[in-house]
């Protein structure tokens, strides 16, 4: 039997592309998304992964959909915390709404979900949790304070928890994706845009299945000496 893997934002974009990779290698998925049900639908119809609609900024709702999945599929082995909005804004315009919406979806939403699964983690011995985080989360970038700020967090909490879990069979490490070429890219200005690639040493957007890649390498059984890192997938962008 394969292992259970959840990935959140998991019907569209990188997180379809995890989704789809985990599943073909062997992993039964469970997608959570929490809008757009004619895309889950679609992807669910697609791939045969089941979609699980839920609020990753809600933790009674992670504590309900993890139990569900739990349930319906089995205890959780693996969790890719991909989900993650923008609000994009400068300091001068930007408000405590945009500010709250972003950090609570994508750093909350880690805690969140983390919490829901970690105890069985613990319980059995294995687990291996991998947080998306940004390449802005370490280089910054302008009108994202909040979105930098909550992609910066993520590499912080992967690094403590990741102590946490080391003795107990528990890796967590994220990944830091440079400008992929998915919706969330795409809606930005061409010539902002052109602007990015052309800091991007290899000459291009990376994939999202460059980034379900290196998810694979880190959810491996053999992955168990790894842990509390950051794998950058930047195109060489940004290195440090």
């Amino acid at each position: 039997m394969g292992r259970v893997a959840i990935v959140t934002g998991g019907t569209r974009g990188i997180g379809e592309a995890i989704s789809i990779s985990l599943k073909n290698a062997g992993f039964k998925v469970a997608a959570v998304y929490a809008g757009r049900e004619d895309r889950a639908r679609a992807f669910s119809e697609k791939t045969g992964i089941p979609a699980y609609k839920s609020d990753v900024a809600d933790f009674a709702q992670c504590a309900t959909t993890v139990a569900k999945i739990h349930a319906e599929i089995g205890a959780i082995d693996v969790l890719v915390n991909n989900a993650g909005i923008t609000r994009d804004a400068t300091m001068r315009r930007m408000n405590r709404v945009q500010w709250d919406e972003v950090l609570d979806a994508n750093l909350g939403g880690c805690f969140n979900m983390c919490k829901a699964v970690w105890d069985g983690m613990i319980e059995r011995g294995f687990g291996r949790v991998v947080n998306i985080g940004s390449i802005n989360g370490q280089a910054g970038q302008y009108g994202q304070v909040n979105y930098a700020a909550a992609k910066s967090g993520i590499h912080g909490f992967t690094k403590a928890l990741a102590q946490e879990g080391a003795t107990k069979g528990v890796t967590v490490n994220a990944i830091a994706p440079g400008y992929i070429d998915t919706d969330m890219v795409a809606a930005v200005p061409a010539p902002v845009l052109e602007k990015i690639v052309a800091r991007i040493p290899v000459g291009r957007l990376g994939r999202a299945d460059e980034i379900a890649r290196g998810v694979l390498f880190l959810v491996a059984d053999e992955a168990g000496f790894v842990t509390g890192s950051t794998l950058s997938i930047n195109g060489g962008q940004h290195m440090y």
